[in-house]
């Protein structure tokens, strides 16, 4: 943000048919106060605006100020967007992590990629964890007063001064106080930690699984994930990847506290996420281990969900000869249960062939085995010759939707023009999966800009 904008509240659009439209405001309308109230940033609007009697001062770009009287229903949305999405400047993230996925990026990708941000405000917004070492008193103070839940926080360890390592910031260790304050106002959070080998995992995981069960039921969730590690991590803490017995190691600790805590509060409230059990190369277990899905983003639950929905999804089918030829791309990780769900396809539709390919991360490096991240030079090359069909299907957390990229920039277009095929992006439910196999794919082959190679 410019700094003649900085806590400038300017509308970059207005939803057509909503209140800001009724009012005739407009995009370039700035925002000045409401009910006579200045406004910080998003936490203030979303708080101001719930009630249903309000005054707004807007100015116009050409200076003239509107006061404008409003009577709606309570939380009732005003429909207007601005420039800034939080309405402030976004917040960069101050620490230094063992296991900083963006420390281990490749140079030469777009400027976006390497933005470490650590907003609470995103935290409500879009489910961003924060690791609460980027929030003052007012923040904080802030967050109890306006009741905002839920509240995701990176915890990684409950050891204060091992947090302060892990972070590498010496504020980190306290910075875990603000989860007492947090609980005694009631705020409802969610918790992560990244596991590193031989740093923050064992009895230290059993430290910090004990430490945040003292915050029930305010606290609702803990989801345990691995760390990713890439290839560029020359001068980097040595990280260590969990072997396949290792990751049975970790599922059978977090098991064992599900037990008693379920036992106690009738919730499993840790979780280990899928990567766990495809690496121990352990079946997912059933939809009810996941207590809703609290975690899902987290990637705790979504192969067991996947599995469901696409059994649901297939059931609504009879079965018949159809005939159809693709092609399929994915992580590495994820490959033998697709492998799994395309032969219940099979059954049912045995005229139907999908060539299944897992892409072998060498952008990155070999370790990281995720569909998500998986580039499109990795793609091209490694299907190259291959039979594909009449059409490649590829899951739709490979690209970004709006721009229809990869993480290397490679678009949509460069994929099928280099491939000779056309590009089928699919949602990653179960529905989805199965209607992008068996039905036929009517879409052209991609429009717009090329990579720049």
């Amino acid at each position: 943000m410019a700094e003649g904008q900085k806590n400038r509240h300017i509308i970059k659009s207005v939803v057509p048919g909503s209140i800001a439209a009724e009012l005739s405001l407009a995009p370039g309308d700035e925002l000045m106060r409401i009910n006579g109230k200045k406004i910080k940033d998003v936490f203030d609007y979303h708080y101001l605006t719930n009630e249903e009697y309000l005054t707004l001062i807007v100015r116009k770009p050409s200076g003239e100020e509107w006061e404008l009287e409003i009577e709606k229903e309570y939380e009732e949305d005003l429909g207007i967007c601005f420039m800034e999405s939080l309405m402030d400047q976004y917040r960069s993230c101050r620490n230094k992590c063992i296991f900083c996925f963006i420390d281990q990026m490749p140079p030469g990708m777009r400027e976006t990629l390497y933005f470490k941000d650590d907003d609470a405000r995103l935290s409500f917004l879009q489910g961003n964890y924060i690791t609460l070492t980027n929030m003052g008193k007012e923040d904080v103070e802030r967050i109890c007063f306006y009741k905002l839940s839920p509240i995701n926080i990176s915890v990684h360890t409950m050891n204060p001064e091992l947090r302060c390592k892990m972070l590498n910031n010496r504020f980190a260790g306290e910075a875990l106080g603000k989860i007492r304050k947090f609980y005694e106002a009631g705020i409802t959070m969610n918790a992560q930690i990244v596991l590193c080998k031989g740093v923050n995992d064992g009895k230290e995981l059993d430290y910090s699984i004990g430490e945040l069960e003292k915050y029930l039921p305010y606290m609702e969730s803990v989801s345990v994930v691995p760390a990713g590690k890439t290839k560029y991590r020359e001068g980097l803490f040595p990280l260590m990847s969990f072997s396949k017995e290792e990751s049975a190691d970790v599922i059978f600790q977090i098991s064992s506290w599900q037990e008693k805590l379920f036992a106690r509060y009738g919730t499993r409230f840790v979780y280990a996420s899928d990567e766990w059990f495809l690496t121990a190369g352990l079946s997912v277990p059933p939809a009810d281990y996941y207590g809703g899905y609290g975690q899902l983003e987290n990637g705790v639950g979504m192969v067991r969900l996947l599995m469901d929905e696409t059994k649901e999804a297939l059931a609504t089918f009879s079965g018949d000869g159809r005939k159809q030829e693709l092609s399929m791309a994915t992580g590495v990780l994820i490959a033998p249960v697709l492998s799994g769900l395309l032969a219940g396809i099979k059954e049912k539709f045995p005229n139907i062939t999908v060539h299944l390919y897992p892409i072998v991360n060498h952008f990155f490096g070999e370790q990281i085995t995720v569909a998500g991240l998986v580039t499109g030079q990795d793609l091209v090359a490694q299907l190259a010759g291959k039979p594909l069909g009449d059409f490649l299907c590829v899951p739709s957390v490979m690209v970004r939707p709006k721009e229809r990229d990869f993480l290397d920039d490679y678009t949509i277009k460069d994929v099928e023009t280099t491939l000779q095929t056309r590009v089928r992006i699919v949602k990653s439910d179960g529905a989805s999966f199965v209607r992008a196999i068996i039905e036929p794919f009517e879409g052209e082959f991609a429009q717009g800009y090329t990579h720049g190679r």
